[in-house]
């Protein structure tokens, strides 16, 4: 009996990873199909293509992002510093070494999942797993942010259309968004007693290793603020490469999309090798574009992707080799 229900379990849970992995290949399909179908409508496209790449206007806005790049996770090692602070306190060259193999090793495993074992690393046996729940902790100061500036930027798209000022689900998703943000600072102004709550559920092996957490409002202030300010670089960024496109939209229409688009890139989950066709596909669902502007569109994103993920992974990958890092072994 005890070997069936092993069984049992064991397809249940290959049943469902096979199932979660058909659904991101879906997603990868229907997002290439998507961009090659608006890359089709494009009049000229390699002239235009060509052109782009004698323009000044473009190439400053390239090398700007690329400037903006080291500050953008300059600001996310500060925050893992001050974070982990309270468990291990670590300097800002290990903070740096922890992050960029992060971001090397999350790229490996779909939805970022292998990336707290390379951030883990660098910490002492006894304190990794409070570190594991602090790295998770981290995430939802970002998520925060990243779902408070997309449910914004969904109020502010439907209040600029007049007919739906007074529509039902612009309400439901102000109210909606009120009652997730009230939630995300009730976990942070109250982490030890959820985390006491954690302790009862069988999945969470954390829970007898694990340090109580619990953060000033201090701590809380600076790595919102430092969110906030991390979030406001990839939104420049962003904005740079798409208007040096000459892409034809509003400034706050553009900020909003893009806020929207973060919002979904954050959500859905994503596989390594396909990512910038799903990231391109949302930003063309997110600003509803034309086929004049699709592969403006196309194209920052996928430029944003290799600055802030690609070229990170790549140092991520050169600071694995310098150090020797094994990650079967511990320090």
């Amino acid at each position: 009996m005890c070997k069936f229900n092993f069984f049992i379990n064991h397809i249940t849970i290959k049943t469902k990873n096979i199932l979660i992995t058909l659904v991101k290949i879906l997603i990868g399909l229907i997002s290439f199909y998507v961009i090659y179908n608006r890359l089709a409508q494009i009049p000229h496209l390699k002239e235009q293509s060509l052109l782009w790449l004698h323009n000044t206007k473009i190439i400053s806005a390239i090398i700007i992002t690329l400037l903006l790049m080291p500050l953008n996770w300059g600001i996310e090692c500060f925050k893992w510093k001050i974070i982990t602070t309270q468990v291990e306190p670590i300097s800002f060259k290990t903070a740096i070494k922890s992050v960029f193999t992060g971001i090397c090793l999350g790229n490996i495993a779909p939805g970022r999942a292998m990336e707290f074992v390379a951030k883990i690393y660098f910490f002492k046996s006894e304190n990794k797993p409070s570190i594991t729940i602090l790295h998770f902790i981290n995430g939802m100061f970002q998520m925060l942010i990243t779902v408070t500036a997309g449910i914004c930027a969904i109020a502010y798209t439907f209040n600029s259309n007049t007919n739906n000022q007074s529509s039902l689900l612009f309400y439901i998703i102000i109210f909606g968004g009120v009652i997730l943000i009230s939630i995300f600072f009730f976990f942070f102004f109250n982490i030890g007693y959820i985390q006491n709550k954690l302790k009862f559920i069988k999945w969470f092996k954390l829970k007898e290793d694990a340090k109580s957490l619990s953060f000033n409002k201090t701590i809380i202030i600076s790595l919102l603020s430092l969110s906030i300010v991390r979030y406001t670089i990839f939104t420049m960024q962003f904005y740079l490469l798409y208007s040096s496109f000459s892409a034809s939209i509003p400034f706050f229409t553009s900020v909003a999309g893009i806020a929207g688009y973060f919002m979904l890139t954050s959500i859905i989950p994503m596989i390594s090798v396909i990512e910038p066709a799903i990231r391109a596909a949302i930003a063309l669902f997110v600003f509803n574009s034309t086929p004049e502007n699709s592969f403006s569109i196309i194209i920052s994103s996928t430029l944003l992707w290799i600055i802030n993920v690609v070229l990170p992974s790549g140092i991520g990958y050169l600071i694995i080799l310098k150090e020797k890092i094994n990650f079967k072994t511990s320090k």
